[in-house]
């Protein structure tokens, strides 16, 4: 079940009680400050297009990072407000790196593939290559080990895995250096790879099933302190995600893939069939996925061995009474 607008604003009257107990409110406090992976995100730009932060009273400001750790860092430090980036980032920082990190909002699912170089002729002739991800440990290099264990390959054992960063770093390096032999890649730079003559082993949809990817999390303590300003945020965001889904936005949708992702006009238009249309791309309303979570949970247990390799519990996690929040501001604006 995707935890939708719809499904959530029964839950949010409940939701407004519970947070007059947080700590009080920052009214002078208009500015979010945004950490993403390379690129700017495609409900970020869209916000900013029509004027929905401004809409809000917001002032967003977005600093990327070149790979996940590096994020981690800085949201960890305080060195930033929100993160907008693969959960299993959250799910890490709070049971390896010991931060408060609560996620309150989800985004886009997974239509990850593993992209391999052109001479590769099956998962079995990836035995003791080098294969790249962002971060060993964490979100899609999970998926890669899930995969290529369902190929009768283990990790630390049959290959080798190499950090190189966010998902274009990882092409990018892949076109370099022919002895990095496969990757995660996810679109627009999946569709590119197989353009160039890459090949695809299998996809995260086929292999695992909904996985909860990109989605939204902060610090506990900054998200109950900066309640109202927070939840200004996410009904931006689910506003900017609604424009992009609908059909009539289309031609200006693939006009903002192209220049945002300087994309050729093709691989924009196939980029925005499969995000947009698609089981894994981005969700309505950026609805939080509880069942695709459930899955990056199972996946980690299974893959990283953590909690004795019995999935911990969703709740832990993710907060939705944020969301359910937004929820209700965007019923009272209608």
């Amino acid at each position: 079940m995707k935890l939708s607008c719809g499904t959530v604003l029964l839950v949010a009257l409940a939701s407004a009680l519970v947070s007059t107990s947080a700590v009080p409110q920052q009214p002078g406090t208009t500015k979010i400050k945004l950490l993403t992976l390379l690129g700017r995100p495609l409900q970020l730009v869209t916000a900013e297009k029509l004027g929905l932060f401004s809409k809000f009273g917001l002032e967003v400001q977005a600093e990327n990072s070149a790979n996940s750790q590096e994020l981690r860092d800085k949201l960890g430090a305080g060195d930033g407000d929100l993160a907008y980036l693969a959960v299993d980032n959250a799910v890490a920082m709070v049971d390896l790196a010991h931060q408060d990190v609560i996620i309150v909002m989800g985004g886009e699912g997974s239509q990850n593939e593993l992209i391999a170089q052109p001479e590769i002729k099956s998962v079995k002739d990836l035995r003791g290559k080098i294969l790249i991800v962002d971060a060993p440990n964490t979100a899609y290099a999970l998926q890669l080990k899930k995969i290529l264990l369902l190929g009768g390959l283990q990790a630390d054992k049959d290959y080798e895995i190499k950090a190189v960063g966010a998902t274009p770093q990882r092409l990018i390096a892949m076109r370099e250096n022919k002895s990095y032999a496969a990757s995660m890649l996810g679109p627009p730079s999946s569709i590119v790879a197989k353009h160039e003559g890459f090949i695809s082993f299998g996809s995260v949809q086929e292999s695992i099933g909904p996985y909860q990817a990109a989605g939204f999390f902060a610090k506990r303590k900054w998200a109950q302190d900066h309640r109202e300003l927070l939840t200004n945020f996410l009904a931006a965001i689910i506003e900017a995600q609604r424009w992009l889904l609908a059909p009539s936005s289309r031609t200006e949708v693939l006009a903002l893939m192209t220049k945002e992702g300087h994309l050729a006009p093709d691989v924009a238009v196939e980029s925005y069939e499969s995000l947009m249309t698609k089981p894994g791309g981005f969700a309505k309303d950026a609805a939080f996925d509880l069942p695709g979570f459930q899955n990056v949970l199972k996946l980690r247990a299974e893959i990283e061995g953590s909690w004795g390799g019995r999935p911990a519990a969703a709740e832990k996690y993710y907060d939705p009474s944020f969301y359910a929040a937004a929820c209700a501001k965007l019923q009272v604006k209608k």
